[in-house]
Parts: C-alpha cells; sequence; structure tokens
C-alpha cells in the first residue's frame, strides 16, 4: 500500500513532465525520509543543479532524521532530558512545529514519536498478512499518549531539552515540506525558474511550465491502485500537498487503521474523511496544515483554512464527494475529474 502511493507520486511528476510541452527536462530521484524524492528541471539541463538539492536532502536528514542515530533530532531523543546544542536550522524547524500545535490546539504535536512508533503503520502496511496482535494495546496507548505533549520541549539558544526523558520527537509532519522549500530557495538562486520538487507527494512548483502557463497536478484518488486522479489542480509558484488514510495503513477484520493518529485518544482519526489537499506558497505550510486539517475535520478545517490568506484546501469525504475551500476554481484552477 505504502508503495503504491510512492508510485502514484512518480507517476504524476511524469505525467507533469508530459505536460510541459517543452524541451527535454532534466530529473532526478533519490530515497530519503522514507520516501522517494524528485526533482525535475525543465528550464535547465545542468546536472550538477540537481546534484545540490540532493546534498540539501541528505544534510536536512542528517538534521531532522528520528532514526539516524547521529541526527540532531535522534541526540535529543536518547539524551536522557539533558540539553542537546543542534543546529539553527533545526530550531527553526521545532519552533515551527511548537506554532502549528498551537494552532491545532495540540492535534498537531511534534512530541508523538512514541505513539507513532507503538503502531508502526508504515512496517505494517507492507506486510501480506495482519491479524488482532498488530493493534496496540490501550495500557500501552495510555502510556505512548502520555509522551505526547510539546511542552516538554525546551529551547534555549541552540539547545534543546526534552524535560519529559521518555518524549519523543518526529518531525516527519512538517520535515518534507521545510526541505521542499529551500530546495526551490535553492533553484532560484542558481538560475532555475521553472520546476517541480517532489518529497513523497509534498509537490512543490518552481515559477510556471516554460511556455508561462501553470502546472497541472493530480489529486490521487483514494485507494485506486492505478495512479488515476479525482481531481486536478493548476498552479504556479505553489505547493500541493495532501494527507489521506490511504497513503498508510492495514486492515484487521474490515477495519483500517491508518498513520493519522489522533493525540487525543492515540487511535487513528474515524472522521468520515478520507483525504486532504492544501495548496498554498510554502511547502512546509503545507505539510502541517493538511495534517491539522484531517484532524479537525471537514467543518472546522475548512473554517480554519478559510481564515488563512492565499491557501485553499480540497477535503474528499468517505462518500468520495469533495468540498473545496471559496477560492478553489477561481484563485486556484480545479477540475473534478
Amino acid at each position: 500500500m505504502y508503495k503504491k502511493t510512492i508510485f502514484f507520486f512518480l507517476l504524476l511528476l511524469l505525467t507533469c513532465s508530459f505536460l510541459t510541452g517543452c524541451g527535454e527536462p532534466v530529473s532526478k530521484s533519490g530515497f530519503y525520509f522514507d520516501t522517494v524524492i524528485t526533482v525535475t528541471l525543465y528550464d535547465s539541463s545542468k546536472e550538477d543543479i540537481l546534484e545540490g538539492c540532493f546534498d540539501l536532502a541528505e544534510q536536512y536528514e542528517s538534521y531532522f532524521s528520528n532514526t539516524l542515530p547521529d541526527s540532531d533530532i535522534s541526540k535529543i531523543n536518547h539524551a536522557g532530558g539533558m540539553p542537546v546544542t543542534v543546529h539553527e536550522e533545526t530550531i527553526t524547524l521545532l519552533e515551527k512545529g511548537i506554532a502549528y500545535g498551537k494552532l491545532s490546539d495540540g492535534a498537531f504535536d511534534i512530541t508523538i514519536g512514541k505513539l507513532s512508533d507503538l503502531w508502526n503503520i508504515s512496517l505494517k502496511a507492507l506486510l501480506e498478512e495482519t491479524d488482532a496482535s498488530m493493534i496496540p494495546q490501550d495500557d500501552e496507548i495510555a502510556a505512548a499518549l502520555s509522551t505526547v505533549d510539546d511542552t516538554y520541549v525546551k529551547i534555549d539558544g541552540n539547545e534543546v531539552t526534552l524535560t519529559n526523558p521518555d518524549a519523543k520527537l518526529d518531525l516527519g509532519g512538517i520535515a518534507k515540506g521545510y526541505i521542499a522549500d529551500r530546495m526551490k530557495e535553492y533553484l532560484l538562486e542558481n538560475g532555475v525558474k521553472s520546476a517541480l520538487i517532489n518529497l513523497g507527494g509534498n509537490v512543490l512548483t518552481v515559477g510556471t511550465k516554460p511556455d508561462g502557463s501553470p502546472f497541472t497536478i493530480g489529486v490521487q484518488y483514494p485507494f485506486k491502485d492505478d495512479g488515476s486522479s479525482i481531481a486536478s489542480v493548476q498552479v504556479s509558484d505553489a505547493t500541493v500537498v495532501s494527507s489521506g488514510i490511504y497513503e498508510r495503513y492495514f486492515k484487521v477484520n474490515d477495519t483500517l487503521y491508518h498513520h493519522i493518529l489522533d493525540t487525543r485518544t492515540g487511535y487513528p482519526y474515524d472522521n468520515n474523511l478520507l483525504g486532504v489537499t492544501i495548496i498554498t506558497k510554502d511547502s512546509v505550510d503545507g505539510d502541517a496544515l493538511s495534517t491539522i486539517c484531517f484532524a479537525l475535520g471537514l467543518e472546522d478545517g475548512m473554517a480554519l483554512i478559510e481564515s488563512l490568506e492565499d491557501t485553499e484546501a480540497l477535503f474528499i469525504t468517505d462518500d468520495y464527494e469533495i468540498h473545496t475551500s471559496s477560492g478553489m476554481g477561481t484563485d486556484v484552477p480545479f477540475e473534478k475529474l
């Protein structure tokens, strides 16, 4: 299931390449943060620029990964409550994560690491056979939930302390968006004016297609394995980020357990949503907001989007109906497929 999602987004980029109708694009892919990253340039053939993007990916993985033992985040997680000196950009991303936690009233929380590890959805999604033993026990969930509270994160200059030594940071909900934004900055600094950046489904466009028209980005049809889209949006210099229950999940007795976890109950959300797609300028915002809006549900999530400038959203409910914010179709050209 997880591999199918990666396949879809690779197909999406190939589709976008076809849509440009210009020259010969150059593209490079790599595997970082447990996902496929692809960067495609449409107005440059300089391979060294592409290499620079992946140098950035490697650098930021060494900061933000919670699996690499020498990363900033891993050092904090294993410090036993002692302060750890980290890179300045790690501080920046932690502060962003805490700000998103406040915006969502705790629905988004960067200390969700223990709960995410307990469910281990990414691994279970790859298994051929499933059974009830894969569902954590209530006491295990309660213990993990007791460590989810971003007030445990204390920042003093470039030092970070987890005041609850049992808590665990996980920046998976915003790191890819932040890295995509830094890649875009790098490309612009190197004269690239037309490109697509895809970090596991976080799609960020640099400028327009070379002919000046917007990029057309597909929104995945939930649970379809053939990479088909339920809708498409046209964007220039913007990001399209989706979160959905169809990305990583496993089933036990026809009950689906997905990777978007409720910080109140410790279980995957059950709120009649299949997915949320955010269209905005910065990918780090789209990354966080796609999770936050899914957590808030259709009504409250849509209200949040309507309160934000230059931000639009598409919600897919479990009856496969599409619900869009007020600027979709006007500010953001949109088509239901």
